[in-house]
């Protein structure tokens, strides 16, 4: 068995998510209380009480998805005598998720995690202007089929001018998120569905995330990870921005701040890892969402959500 780990992104947060973690295991507990103390909020009260509204806000999904999915990596440790550098290949995560897998690894701890993952949350949001930005899901669309979708999207048929929609997400299965100016999204769609593409539609989100409108949010993130950079991690990441791996601080910073405006490139990320030989994937943390993408990417390999108490069990028995 080769294993690696992965670690959901944002869209993967619900209320009630680490409550029954922190009511079972001390160590889940530490977890929250450090990020509570570190952002001087009470933010796993939100997790587990809602409101849903708050919670999904960029700066406040970002660290509570990485508080759940440390949380439940050191009950697997603690519980289950779980060694990340002697048990794990490799890890990665979606997005936010890679804050997470590098915490994972031990390039971050999880104050200096939930720092970052706050301030990459507020620098994204503030990058656009509320109602500029847009994103959209094509369903039943390949990488080569968005980008051309993108590309006639892009120009303007009243001004002539080009507005931003790239490819902000290839998560594979035929699932493509697409990113940019809030008419050229909307154009898109509409294109998508004279080009027959199963489904397409807006997605219900703050910012055009992972498109090259958020400059401002990138150079934010690198004056960030310039104060408070990461150290070199025990297993190594396989990245969005390039699907290969990488272990060098100074590489996985300018990884980090490049993933701000790239396409998280997931379907490639799998294909990677399963070319490097994983066969057994495990997702930790909240919801089922890479678990999910993972019986399209890689069929063949085993893969399991480990983010409830009972989940951990049964991780923890097939590991």
């Amino acid at each position: 068995m080769a294993l690696a780990l992965v670690f959901p992104g944002q869209g993967s947060q619900a209320v009630g998510m680490g409550r029954d973690l922190a009511a079972a295991f001390p160590a889940a507990r530490e977890v929250f209380e450090a990020v509570d103390e570190t952002l001087k909020q009470h933010l796993t009260r939100l997790m587990f009480e809602g409101p849903a509204e708050e919670l999904t806000l960029t700066s406040n999904a970002q660290p509570a998805l990485m508080a759940v999915s440390l949380a439940v990596l050191r009950v697997l440790e603690g519980e289950g005598g779980f060694d990340v550098r002697g048990r794990v290949a490799l890890v990665a995560g979606h997005s936010l998720g890679e804050y997470s897998a590098l915490a994972a690894a031990g390039a971050f701890d999880v104050p200096q995690a939930a720092r970052l993952l706050r301030l990459r949350g507020d620098a994204m949001q503030a990058a656009v202007p509320a109602g500029t930005g847009a994103m959209a899901a094509l369903l039943g669309a390949e990488m080569e089929q968005a980008r051309a979708i993108c590309a006639r999207a892009a120009i303007d048929p009243v001004t002539d001018e080009t507005q931003v929609v790239e490819a902000a997400n290839d998560n594979g299965g035929g699932q493509v998120v697409i990113s940019g100016h809030k008419a050229a999204v909307e154009r898109a769609v509409e294109i998508a569905k004279g080009e027959g593409i199963r489904r397409a539609m807006l997605l219900p989100v703050s910012a055009p995330f992972h498109s090259s409108l958020m400059e401002p949010a990138a150079d934010a993130m690198a004056e960030a990870l310039e104060r408070d950079p990461p150290r070199a991690p025990a297993v190594p990441l396989v990245a969005n921005v390039t699907a290969a791996k990488a272990t060098d601080p100074e590489t996985i910073r300018d990884l980090l701040v490049r993933q701000v405006t790239g396409t998280v490139r997931w379907r490639e990320c799998v294909a990677a890892m399963v070319e490097m030989g994983c066969d057994t994937f495990v997702e930790v943390g909240s919801g089922k969402v890479l678990t999910g993408l993972m019986k399209r990417n890689a069929p063949d390999a085993k893969a399991m959500a480990c983010g409830t108490p009972a989940e951990i069990e049964a991780v923890l028995r097939a590991l």
